[in-house]
């Protein structure tokens, strides 16, 4: 029985304990028809410049370990043009962008699920659906100085479970809404949509095209594909 059912007693308790089980019980993302092959182009093939920082490759996440175990970063085809063409338009700015994590395997989703309280699971995508970044059209990001390696400042951190994560959040100094801003409408050109609820996160506009899938690194990564 998870943390979050311990805490309840009573009939609350038992609904808890009949979601736990359900969610424990499906041992594979959702079959779906009439979907596209995956074809995942690991990212830092795409310009040398950008940058991957995968915490999720480390202890340094909300889950507190590792739950990759490598450092790497995959979309489809179609959204690493796109996202190419961001990058491009950063450089000429001196800018370019950092990587917290793209393609993710549905395994890991039902981990964060479960591990995730039910007050913030807004945060986090249910397995029972599947989430974008399952099907390889989402991607985590932001923007660094390629002179100096830093992030620029923005509203709040990455996977910071708060008000301030949102795009609309009114907080926080001129700098950081400005940088932000920034970012989205260069996302936004290129085909991504803000999440509603996290600033860093960017939803690919063919998403549904796509199957759930549960790939590992390891076999993603053999196709090799490059954009030329």
């Amino acid at each position: 029985m998870s943390k979050l059912v311990k805490a309840y007693s009573g009939p609350l308790a038992l609904l808890l304990a009949v979601m736990a089980v359900g969610i424990s019980a499906q041992t594979g993302p959702l079959k779906e028809a009439n979907k596209r092959e995956a074809d995942l182009v690991e990212l830092t093939t795409l310009d040398k410049t950008i940058k991957l920082d995968i915490r999720y490759a480390t202890s340094n996440n909300f889950v507190g370990r590792p739950v990759y175990t490598e450092a790497r970063a995959f979309l489809q085809r179609p959204a690493a043009e796109a996202l190419l063409s961001v990058q491009k338009q950063l450089k000429k700015q001196g800018l370019g962008l950092v990587i917290f994590d793209g393609y993710r395997p549905w395994a890991v989703t039902k981990l964060f699920w479960e591990v995730v309280p039910q007050d913030k699971r807004k945060f986090v995508a249910d397995p029972a659906k599947g989430s974008k970044h399952n099907r390889g059209c989402a991607v985590d990001l932001s923007v660094y100085d390629l002179k100096t390696g830093r992030l620029i400042p923005m509203p709040s951190g990455y996977d910071e479970f708060t008000e301030r994560a949102s795009p609309d959040y009114k907080g926080g100094t001129d700098e950081e809404l400005k940088n932000r801003d920034m970012l989205r409408k260069l996302m936004e050109a290129a085909g991504f949509t803000v999440n509603p609820n996290e600033w860093w996160h960017f939803d690919y506009k063919d998403w549904d095209r796509y199957a759930i899938y549960d790939i590992p690194f390891s076999e993603a990564g053999k196709a090799g594909g490059k954009i030329k």
